[in-house]
């Protein structure tokens, strides 16, 4: 039985991953040099994916944490310390433990096996902190030197605003670790790194991750879907210029054109019936998204899908009825907080395309 070849939703490796040979390398050569990286791009660009793959070849130990599920330093102490846990030997972290400062409550969970940890809400955060991420370096060695790996980085300002300057006092000191920083939000991440006055400035090699090649996407998409259509080619093409190559939406309306192909053989236009089949998915979805946006916002969005004018000029503004460029500037700030618009080199574009396409259909465009 044929199997799709498209993936999406979750980290994609082996046979779903597509071509980043420059990339890879680039990861590969700064994760085997003294530095850390600092990795930007748009939500769902492939980032952990792209790191996961690289981490998987070089065959070292690594920790990932997502800082938007962190609610206080404790908590983001806790969490590394658990996942340290789950890739040291269970004796050799206790012994190290027992030196903390503050002894975290370490208990086993009956149901899944793993190990719970909780610092008190009260611990001393400095305290705590910084006698976990040493905690790491101990672990670590020269020759298998430990990644860890912090998603969402810029969410580290709203766990606690000294948060930064207490960890780069500490992890400044570490040489058996290779940081990553990755990050969504290319202004706040930007503020982190960049800024002379920050903790971070200038703490690792600053990596834009753009869309993958058109050519190399088409490549992969069009070999996709050789197996089971003669207009392989074009059904690639017509994918591409949907999504205009976001490597999220893109495996996605793939694997939908892919499963349409495969169940209705005959199907007359596959690529419309995958974006009707996700329209109706997510229409629900998408209304209550629409309903949480302001007036502004809703012209703006409105305007990035009809309008031929970029969003800051006074032509959009007074296509969109929309006071003055000021107030797009703060809308798009706000949107793009929220990851429904995205910056890229050629501007802004709503993230979603189905989104996009589904605010066209609903005002009969």
């Amino acid at each position: 039985m044929a199997k799709n070849p498209f993936k999406f939703g979750s980290v994609v490796d082996g046979p779903f991953f597509t071509n980043r040979k420059r990339e890879i390398e680039k990861v590969r050569e700064v994760l085997k040099s003294e530095n850390h990286l600092i990795m930007i791009s748009p939500r769902r660009f492939g980032k952990t994916s792209l790191l996961l793959k690289v981490v998987g070849e070089l065959k070292r130990p690594f920790l990932y944490i997502d800082l938007q599920m962190i609610v206080s330093v404790q908590d983001l102490a806790a969490q590394l310390l658990k996942r340290m846990y789950r890739h040291y030997p269970l004796e050799k972290v206790r012994q190290l433990v027992r030196h903390f400062r503050i002894m975290p409550r370490i208990s086993m969970n009956p149901v899944t096996g793993e190990v719970d940890i909780t610092f008190q809400a009260s611990a001393g955060a400095n305290l705590v902190i910084e006698d976990v991420l040493n905690l790491m370096e101990k672990l670590s060695s020269t020759r298998k030197k430990l990644i860890v790996v912090m998603d969402e980085f810029q969410q580290v300002i709203s766990v606690e605003k000294d948060l930064p300057a207490q960890m780069r006092a500490v992890m400044q000191h570490h040489k058996n670790i290779n940081y990553v920083f990755l990050g969504s939000q290319e202004s706040l991440i930007k503020e982190i790194f960049e800024k002379k006055k920050s903790p971070f400035y200038h703490f690792g090699m600053l990596f834009p991750l753009g869309k993958i090649p058109e050519r190399e996407f088409k490549a992969y998409l069009s070999d996709g879907l050789k197996g089971i259509s003669p207009v392989h080619t074009r059904l690639a093409e017509g994918v591409l210029r949907i999504t205009e190559g976001h490597p999220y939406y893109t495996q996605q309306l793939a694997f939908h054109v892919w499963e349409i192909i495969n169940k209705y053989k005959t199907a007359a236009d596959p690529l419309q019936q995958a974006l009707d089949e996700l329209g109706r998915m997510h229409d629900m979805d998408y209304e209550r998204l629409w309903n949480t946006f302001n007036r502004t916002d809703k012209k703006i969005m409105i305007g990035m899908r009809s309008s031929e004018h970029q969003p800051l000029s006074a032509a959009f503004c007074q296509e969109n009825q929309i006071e003055s460029p000021s107030t797009v500037y703060s809308g798009l700030l706000r949107l793009s907080r929220r990851g429904l618009l995205v910056r890229l080199p050629e501007g802004y574009r709503i993230d979603d395309p189905f989104f996009g396409r589904w605010i066209a259909g609903r005002r009969g465009g």
